[in-house]
């Protein structure tokens, strides 16, 4: 459900903005239509939303697997922005400031269901239209992403560069 909801309805319906954090990122494979065989990686998901004008922040917390470094390294999505704090364990995706999942799942394809039953994570979260808690959501993901909280973190050992955009090069 985690997929369907996030991925189908969430991400390919986003017409302005993407905001997603996420702990893990990796390079999920989302399929074309339901059943078919045909996939793209999230990156390319996001390539296209780009392309589209919808604009996307990525914050994570670590290193995004080596399938996803690879593919960004290749070519980093017009529209898309990726800072890092390794102190973030939030995860929510928020669909043009509307829509909004709000759970315990990373964007990762075990963690969003989209690989076979016995591979996937127990996951929990909800998906939510109201303006309350999707502002609410925002305002802490601005906060993170606008380097609020570097001030008074206590982790500056594991974060020496403050919302570190990726070293592509």
């Amino acid at each position: 459900m985690h997929f369907h909801r996030i991925v189908r309805e969430g991400f390919l319906g986003a017409r302005t903005s993407l905001d997603i954090m996420t702990a893990d990122f990796k390079a999920m494979l989302v399929p074309d239509a339901a059943g078919s065989r045909r996939a793209r990686s999230i990156l390319e998901v996001m390539r296209r939303l780009a392309g589209q004008g919808v604009e996307i922040r990525l914050l994570h917390a670590g290193t995004p697997s080596s399938a996803a470094l690879r593919e960004l390294k290749r070519e980093l999505p017009a529209g898309l922005t990726i800072r890092r704090c390794p102190r973030l364990h939030a995860k929510a995706v928020v669909i043009d400031c509307q829509r909004m999942y709000l759970g315990s799942a990373n964007l990762t394809g075990a963690g969003l269901g989209a690989k076979a039953d016995g591979r996937r994570n127990f996951e929990l979260g909800i998906w939510t239209e109201s303006p309350a808690l999707i502002d609410g959501v925002l305002e802490q993901f601005n906060a993170l992403w606008e380097g609020h909280r570097c001030k008074t973190c206590k982790r500056k050992d594991v974060c020496p560069v403050p919302l570190e955009e990726p070293d592509l090069a």
